[in-house]
């Protein structure tokens, strides 16, 4: 932030993943809250992850890093802050989600699709308290990679589960559109039938330019300015990337050591 000369009128767009690979998850989502009317934030697996944790009964894992922020008097509070973020945002000619989008949607569907989820995550307790598919419920099914690929006529948890995966989780894809998420590691290496997911030229179509993080071996570079990738990896020693969106330039940061 410093590098980009961040002031009071900026506005900070956060592709996701703002806990559990870092030391401190606490300490960002304190921060960001606080920055609240100055962030546009889309939710990332991680965050979600974090939230299924706290709302949905489920348990960290071995390789989550979020032990002090579970631990906080405050984290209900920002979970609840936090869930009501959104999972996709479009201004200024850009469309930013965590993972990218699908050339099976367009931008109108995409966004009403986010909504949909979104109404679900976001929604009062006492709107949940009478809702079909209450956040909590949400929550505690949230986690599955079925159904792999998008059908207009999926209904309940298979329905938002597929929208998430889509917005939080995806990188490859079969010719089908159906979602690979077992394969994390760099393009070279994707097998033979899967692409990633902006090798389409319905993407190339859009008017947007797509901002999208969650896929750190890409390093950055997608091979078309249609679609920006921001996660350099800077969790594994690399760096961390913005995009500063009236210059369209990126700004890096190297990572820093460990303390």
């Amino acid at each position: 932030m410093k590098k980009l000369n961040f002031k009071d009128s900026d506005e900070l767009w956060l592709a996701g993943d703002l806990v559990n690979r870092g030391p401190d998850s606490l300490k960002v989502l304190r921060k960001l809250r606080d920055m609240d009317r100055q962030t546009r934030i889309v939710l990332g697996n991680h965050d979600l992850h974090f939230l299924a944790i706290v709302f949905g009964g489920h348990s960290a894992g071995a390789k989550d890093t979020f032990t002090e922020l579970l631990r906080a008097d405050d984290v209900e509070d920002l979970a609840h802050w936090l869930r009501r973020q959104k999972l996709l945002h479009r201004d200024h000619g850009y469309l930013m989600t965590h993972a990218g989008l699908p050339g099976c949607w367009s931008v109108p569907q995409a966004q009403e699709l986010a909504r949909e989820v979104e109404s679900v995550i976001g929604q009062s307790d006492e709107v949940a308290a009478t809702a079909e598919i209450s956040y909590r419920r949400f929550f505690a099914d949230i986690y599955g990679n079925r159904p792999a690929v998008w059908r207009n006529d999926l209904q309940g948890m298979d329905r938002l589960r597929c929208i998430v995966n889509y917005l939080t989780r995806m990188r490859l894809l079969d010719s089908a559109g159906a979602m690979d998420f077992a394969q994390k590691g760099a393009l070279q290496d994707a097998p033979a039938g899967l692409r990633p997911w902006f090798d389409d030229q319905r993407i190339e179509a859009f008017e947007e330019t797509l901002l999208f993080g969650h896929w750190a071996s890409l390093d950055g570079e997608t091979g078309t300015e249609k679609c920006i990738a921001l996660d350099t990896g800077c969790v594994w020693g690399r760096e961390l990337t913005a995009y500063a969106l009236e210059q369209q330039c990126k700004i890096t940061q190297a990572a820093l050591p460990r303390s």
